[in-house]
Protein backbone atom coordinates (compact mmCIF):
# COMPACT_ATOMS: atom_id res chain seq x y z
CA UNK A 1 0.00 0.00 0.00
CA UNK A 2 1.34 3.42 -0.92
CA UNK A 3 0.56 6.84 0.37
CA UNK A 4 0.34 9.92 -1.78
CA UNK A 5 2.30 12.40 0.32
CA UNK A 6 4.34 12.13 3.47
CA UNK A 7 6.91 14.34 5.13
CA UNK A 8 10.36 13.28 6.26
CA UNK A 9 13.00 15.28 8.07
CA UNK A 10 16.38 15.50 6.44
CA UNK A 11 19.10 16.23 8.99
CA UNK A 12 22.92 16.16 9.12
CA UNK A 13 23.99 12.86 7.58
CA UNK A 14 26.16 11.67 10.48
CA UNK A 15 26.55 8.04 9.75
CA UNK A 16 27.00 5.34 12.29
CA UNK A 17 30.40 4.68 13.69
CA UNK A 18 31.89 7.99 12.88
CA UNK A 19 31.24 8.82 9.24
CA UNK A 20 30.89 12.62 9.38
CA UNK A 21 29.70 13.46 5.85
CA UNK A 22 26.81 15.93 6.16
CA UNK A 23 23.86 17.30 4.27
CA UNK A 24 21.85 20.36 5.21
CA UNK A 25 18.78 19.88 7.39
CA UNK A 26 15.51 20.64 5.66
CA UNK A 27 12.03 19.25 5.13
CA UNK A 28 11.15 17.61 1.83
CA UNK A 29 7.87 16.28 0.49
CA UNK A 30 8.14 12.91 -1.25
CA UNK A 31 5.40 11.82 -3.63
CA UNK A 32 5.93 8.08 -3.54
CA UNK A 33 8.02 5.28 -2.07
CA UNK A 34 11.20 4.39 -3.92
CA UNK A 35 10.51 0.67 -3.54
CA UNK A 36 9.19 -1.96 -1.10
CA UNK A 37 12.21 -1.58 1.17
CA UNK A 38 11.57 2.15 1.51
CA UNK A 39 7.91 1.51 2.33
CA UNK A 40 8.80 -1.05 5.02
CA UNK A 41 11.22 1.38 6.67
CA UNK A 42 8.61 4.14 6.57
CA UNK A 43 6.02 1.88 8.20
CA UNK A 44 8.55 0.98 10.88
CA UNK A 45 9.08 4.66 11.74
CA UNK A 46 5.33 5.10 12.11
CA UNK A 47 5.54 2.53 14.89
CA UNK A 48 8.65 3.85 16.66
CA UNK A 49 7.98 7.53 15.98
CA UNK A 50 9.66 9.51 13.21
CA UNK A 51 12.14 12.39 13.36
CA UNK A 52 9.32 14.92 13.67
CA UNK A 53 8.47 13.25 16.97
CA UNK A 54 12.04 13.71 18.13
CA UNK A 55 12.02 17.36 17.10
CA UNK A 56 8.89 17.86 19.18
CA UNK A 57 10.86 16.56 22.20
CA UNK A 58 13.54 19.21 21.46
CA UNK A 59 16.36 17.49 23.35
CA UNK A 60 17.30 14.55 25.54
CA UNK A 61 19.49 13.69 28.53
CA UNK A 62 20.18 10.04 29.36
CA UNK A 63 22.74 7.65 30.82
CA UNK A 64 24.73 5.58 28.34
CA UNK A 65 26.38 2.37 29.57
CA UNK A 66 28.68 0.39 27.28
CA UNK A 67 30.32 -2.83 28.47
CA UNK A 68 32.75 -5.11 26.64
CA UNK A 69 33.01 -8.85 27.37
CA UNK A 70 36.18 -8.30 29.44
CA UNK A 71 34.22 -6.01 31.77
CA UNK A 72 35.54 -2.65 30.56
CA UNK A 73 32.84 -0.04 30.93
CA UNK A 74 31.96 3.43 29.70
CA UNK A 75 29.40 5.29 31.82
CA UNK A 76 28.35 8.53 30.19
CA UNK A 77 25.78 11.27 30.66
CA UNK A 78 24.70 12.07 27.09
CA UNK A 79 22.91 15.24 26.00
CA UNK A 80 21.58 16.03 22.50
CA UNK A 81 19.63 18.80 20.81
CA UNK A 82 17.85 17.15 17.88
CA UNK A 83 17.60 20.23 15.65
CA UNK A 84 21.19 20.62 14.51
CA UNK A 85 22.35 17.33 16.05
CA UNK A 86 24.32 18.93 18.88
CA UNK A 87 25.97 16.34 21.12
CA UNK A 88 27.65 16.25 24.53
CA UNK A 89 29.03 13.43 26.68
CA UNK A 90 30.36 13.56 30.26
CA UNK A 91 32.30 10.35 30.96
CA UNK A 92 32.15 9.18 34.57
CA UNK A 93 33.90 5.98 33.47
CA UNK A 94 35.90 5.64 30.27
CA UNK A 95 37.67 2.30 30.49
CA UNK A 96 37.37 1.76 26.71
CA UNK A 97 37.16 5.36 25.43
CA UNK A 98 40.35 7.39 25.93
CA UNK A 99 41.29 5.06 28.77
CA UNK A 100 44.79 6.58 28.83
CA UNK A 101 43.30 9.70 30.45
CA UNK A 102 42.68 9.49 34.20
CA UNK A 103 39.78 11.41 35.66
CA UNK A 104 36.59 12.81 34.10
CA UNK A 105 36.46 13.74 30.44
CA UNK A 106 33.90 15.70 28.43
CA UNK A 107 33.28 15.63 24.69
CA UNK A 108 31.13 17.98 22.68
CA UNK A 109 29.88 19.01 19.26
CA UNK A 110 28.24 22.46 19.20
CA UNK A 111 27.05 22.35 15.59
CA UNK A 112 30.34 23.71 14.24
CA UNK A 113 33.19 22.45 16.39
CA UNK A 114 34.20 19.26 18.17
CA UNK A 115 35.99 19.63 21.50
CA UNK A 116 37.46 17.61 24.37
CA UNK A 117 38.08 18.43 28.02
CA UNK A 118 40.08 16.46 30.58
CA UNK A 119 39.74 17.50 34.21
CA UNK A 120 38.24 20.74 32.94
CA UNK A 121 41.11 21.58 30.56
CA UNK A 122 40.79 21.72 26.77
CA UNK A 123 42.83 19.11 24.87
CA UNK A 124 43.69 19.44 21.18
CA UNK A 125 45.86 16.37 20.50
CA UNK A 126 44.90 15.03 17.05
CA UNK A 127 44.79 11.38 18.10
CA UNK A 128 42.53 12.17 21.04
CA UNK A 129 40.32 14.42 18.93
CA UNK A 130 39.89 11.64 16.36
CA UNK A 131 38.03 9.68 19.04
CA UNK A 132 35.77 12.66 19.71
CA UNK A 133 34.99 12.96 15.99
CA UNK A 134 34.04 9.28 16.16
CA UNK A 135 32.05 9.22 19.42
CA UNK A 136 29.88 12.32 19.13
CA UNK A 137 28.12 11.58 15.81
CA UNK A 138 28.14 7.83 16.49
CA UNK A 139 26.36 8.02 19.84
CA UNK A 140 23.87 10.53 18.44
CA UNK A 141 23.21 8.32 15.43
CA UNK A 142 22.60 5.17 17.45
CA UNK A 143 20.05 6.99 19.61
CA UNK A 144 18.18 8.42 16.60
CA UNK A 145 18.88 5.67 14.08
CA UNK A 146 15.34 4.37 13.53
CA UNK A 147 14.10 7.91 12.84
CA UNK A 148 17.12 8.76 10.66
CA UNK A 149 16.55 5.76 8.41
CA UNK A 150 14.34 8.14 6.41
CA UNK A 151 17.20 10.62 5.90
CA UNK A 152 17.91 11.99 2.46
CA UNK A 153 20.57 10.17 0.44
CA UNK A 154 19.64 6.64 1.49
CA UNK A 155 19.12 3.65 -0.77
CA UNK A 156 16.74 0.82 0.09
CA UNK A 157 16.64 -2.74 -1.19
CA UNK A 158 14.23 -5.48 -0.11
CA UNK A 159 16.33 -8.65 0.09
CA UNK A 160 13.54 -11.10 0.84
CA UNK A 161 12.02 -12.80 3.85
CA UNK A 162 13.33 -15.06 6.59
CA UNK A 163 12.00 -16.88 9.65
CA UNK A 164 14.16 -16.74 12.78
CA UNK A 165 13.12 -18.39 16.06
CA UNK A 166 9.52 -18.56 14.85
CA UNK A 167 9.36 -14.87 13.87
CA UNK A 168 8.87 -13.83 10.23
CA UNK A 169 11.03 -10.97 8.96
CA UNK A 170 11.35 -8.73 5.93
CA UNK A 171 15.03 -8.06 5.25
CA UNK A 172 15.87 -4.57 4.00
CA UNK A 173 19.32 -3.34 3.02
CA UNK A 174 19.96 0.36 3.67
CA UNK A 175 23.04 2.09 2.28
CA UNK A 176 24.18 5.66 1.67
CA UNK A 177 24.15 7.24 -1.78
CA UNK A 178 27.17 9.57 -1.80
CA UNK A 179 28.77 11.27 -4.78
CA UNK A 180 32.35 10.25 -4.01
CA UNK A 181 33.86 6.75 -3.86
CA UNK A 182 34.33 6.77 -0.09
CA UNK A 183 33.03 3.52 1.46
CA UNK A 184 29.97 3.97 3.65
CA UNK A 185 28.20 1.92 6.25
CA UNK A 186 25.63 -0.71 5.32
CA UNK A 187 22.64 -1.77 7.40
CA UNK A 188 20.67 -4.96 6.87
CA UNK A 189 17.44 -4.62 8.83
CA UNK A 190 15.30 -7.53 10.03
CA UNK A 191 11.81 -6.00 10.31
CA UNK A 192 9.38 -8.15 12.28
CA UNK A 193 6.28 -8.70 10.12
CA UNK A 194 4.02 -8.76 13.18
CA UNK A 195 5.33 -5.84 15.21
CA UNK A 196 6.88 -3.82 12.32
CA UNK A 197 9.93 -3.22 14.55
CA UNK A 198 13.58 -3.93 13.76
CA UNK A 199 14.40 -6.82 16.10
CA UNK A 200 17.97 -7.04 14.84
CA UNK A 201 20.22 -5.67 12.13
CA UNK A 202 23.62 -6.23 10.59
CA UNK A 203 25.96 -3.28 10.19
CA UNK A 204 29.43 -2.52 8.90
CA UNK A 205 31.95 0.01 10.18
CA UNK A 206 33.31 1.86 7.16
CA UNK A 207 35.61 4.12 9.17
CA UNK A 208 37.52 1.06 10.37
CA UNK A 209 37.63 -0.47 6.89
CA UNK A 210 35.60 -3.49 7.99
CA UNK A 211 33.09 -4.03 5.21
CA UNK A 212 33.12 -7.79 4.63
CA UNK A 213 32.46 -8.89 8.24
CA UNK A 214 29.34 -7.28 9.71
CA UNK A 215 28.25 -6.99 13.32
CA UNK A 216 24.89 -8.34 14.43
CA UNK A 217 22.92 -6.02 16.74
CA UNK A 218 19.91 -7.30 18.71
CA UNK A 219 17.44 -4.85 20.24
CA UNK A 220 14.89 -4.58 23.06
CA UNK A 221 12.49 -1.62 23.04
CA UNK A 222 11.00 0.60 25.71
CA UNK A 223 8.20 3.15 25.36
CA UNK A 224 9.51 6.53 26.51
CA UNK A 225 6.97 9.35 26.22
CA UNK A 226 5.34 7.82 23.16
CA UNK A 227 8.56 6.88 21.37
CA UNK A 228 9.69 3.27 21.07
CA UNK A 229 13.44 3.31 21.74
CA UNK A 230 15.81 0.31 21.59
CA UNK A 231 17.15 0.94 25.09
CA UNK A 232 18.82 -2.46 25.46
CA UNK A 233 21.24 -3.50 22.74
CA UNK A 234 23.89 -6.12 22.28
CA UNK A 235 26.15 -6.91 19.35
CA UNK A 236 29.02 -9.06 18.13
CA UNK A 237 30.66 -10.21 14.92
CA UNK A 238 28.48 -12.23 12.55
CA UNK A 239 28.14 -12.87 8.81
CA UNK A 240 25.69 -11.74 6.15
CA UNK A 241 23.35 -14.61 7.07
CA UNK A 242 23.09 -13.18 10.60
CA UNK A 243 24.33 -16.42 12.10
CA UNK A 244 24.85 -16.28 15.86
CA UNK A 245 28.10 -17.67 17.27
CA UNK A 246 29.15 -18.53 20.83
CA UNK A 247 31.24 -15.35 21.05
CA UNK A 248 30.33 -13.01 23.94
CA UNK A 249 28.19 -9.93 23.36
CA UNK A 250 29.11 -6.27 23.73
CA UNK A 251 26.24 -4.74 25.72
CA UNK A 252 24.77 -1.24 25.56
CA UNK A 253 22.05 0.25 27.75
CA UNK A 254 20.28 3.63 27.75
CA UNK A 255 18.61 4.59 31.02
CA UNK A 256 17.14 7.62 32.84
CA UNK A 257 15.93 9.03 29.52
CA UNK A 258 14.41 12.50 29.86
CA UNK A 259 13.20 14.64 26.94
CA UNK A 260 12.50 18.37 26.68
CA UNK A 261 15.05 19.58 29.20
CA UNK A 262 16.20 23.16 29.70
CA UNK A 263 19.09 22.81 27.26
CA UNK A 264 20.38 25.58 25.01
CA UNK A 265 23.17 25.70 22.43
CA UNK A 266 25.39 27.22 25.14
CA UNK A 267 25.35 23.89 26.99
CA UNK A 268 27.31 22.39 24.08
CA UNK A 269 30.03 25.01 23.87
CA UNK A 270 33.49 24.19 25.17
Amino acid sequence: MKINIFTVILSLLLMSCGNNDKVSSKTQTVQDFKNKGHELVYNMTQKTGNYNKLLEKKNVIYTYTYQTPDGKTDLVTEKYIFNGELSYGAYKKHERTLSQLEGPIEQGYDGNEFWLKHNGKILTDEDLMAKVHFNRPTNFYWFTMMQKLLDNGLKYEHLGEKTIDGNEYDIVKVSFDLKDDKPTDIYQLYINKKTMLVDQFLFTVADFGVMDTPNLMKLEYENIEGLLLPTKRKYKKSNWNADVTDAPWIKVKWSDIKFNNNLTEQNFKK
